[in-house]
């Protein structure tokens, strides 16, 4: 791998791809009545972020487990649009699930202690995914790190720091850098900002949505926060009770909510 594909992202703006990436083909995955997700069908372009909204216990995590090859739905395909043809994401083995999450997706957990290494420093949390892809220098490794801990608004100067020594928006922050690093295609998003205070709600989001614009990435985003939904999204599917009651462009569904449910989640918003 040559160093220069390690630094971190360039500074123009990709042309946006509107070629299909995921093909979500009637997926459902029930626990119960109303719990999980049942007949869900949409399509994921290159370059979009997809916003997924919807109260707790609307299905939206289950979902995005499906989507991302960690739960077995109980019907319908997954499919991803690779660089060499198709691959249905239920047809091929596990390994080669868990291989696509490393290598060419990535996940952003809710608690980033859920997607860090805790027992290891900041920058072997980073250089682990360049490992993956077959780096062995320790000097590129290391830089990578240094450059991604400065792309994520974190000091390089705490590389050799263990993550458990940083704040929880400064572990989300590692967390990023961990994911990518590797230049993922497609990254799955659950929940990146919960649990933090707004101020460094704020900082968080814009420096995710600086990322995903230079990047170019492909995003699927589950959250409960309208307004992350609005900053972060192209397109929304709103969920209820484990259906999608709701989808279409952002702006479009915020400003002018069609179904009841949408209507209500709007309101509850805007309401002091």
């Amino acid at each position: 791998m040559k160093r220069s594909e390690l630094a971190g992202p360039a500074l123009a703006k990709p042309v946006l791809d509107r070629s299909a990436l995921l093909d979500v083909q009637d997926i459902s995955r029930l626990y119960g009545p109303g719990k999980g997700c049942e007949s869900i069908d949409f399509r994921l372009h290159a370059g979009e972020v997809l916003g997924i909204v919807g109260e707790s216990g609307s299905g939206k995590s289950t979902l995005l487990r499906v989507l991302a090859g960690l739960e077995t739905p109980d019907a319908g395909r997954v499919i991803y649009h690779t660089n060499d043809g198709e691959l249905d994401l239920y047809a091929i083995s596990e390994a080669r699930r868990r291989a696509l999450l490393r290598l060419e997706w990535g996940l952003v957990h809710q608690n980033p202690r859920d997607g860090l290494r805790m027992g290891v420093s900041a920058g072997a949390n980073v250089g682990e995914r360049l490992m993956a892809l077959g780096e062995r220098h320790y000097g590129n490794l290391r830089a990578a790190g240094q450059d991604w801990m400065t792309q994520v608004e974190l000091d390089a100067g705490r590389i050799d720091d263990a993550p458990l020594t940083f704040s929880g928006g400064m572990q989300q922050r590692l967390q990023i850098a961990r994911t990518l690093v590797t230049r993922p295609r497609l990254v799955f998003m659950d929940e990146p900002t919960g649990g933090l205070d707004v101020s460094v709600q704020a900082r968080l989001l814009d420096m995710i949505r600086t990322l995903v614009r230079q990047l170019g990435l492909s995003v699927v985003l589950v959250t409960h926060d309208l307004a992350v939904a609005r900053l972060l999204s192209h397109r929304l599917l709103v969920m209820r009770r484990g259906q999608v009651v709701e989808a279409g462009l952002t702006d479009q569904i915020l400003d002018d909510p069609q179904h009841a449910y949408t209507q209500l989640l709007v309101s509850s918003v805007l309401t002091p």
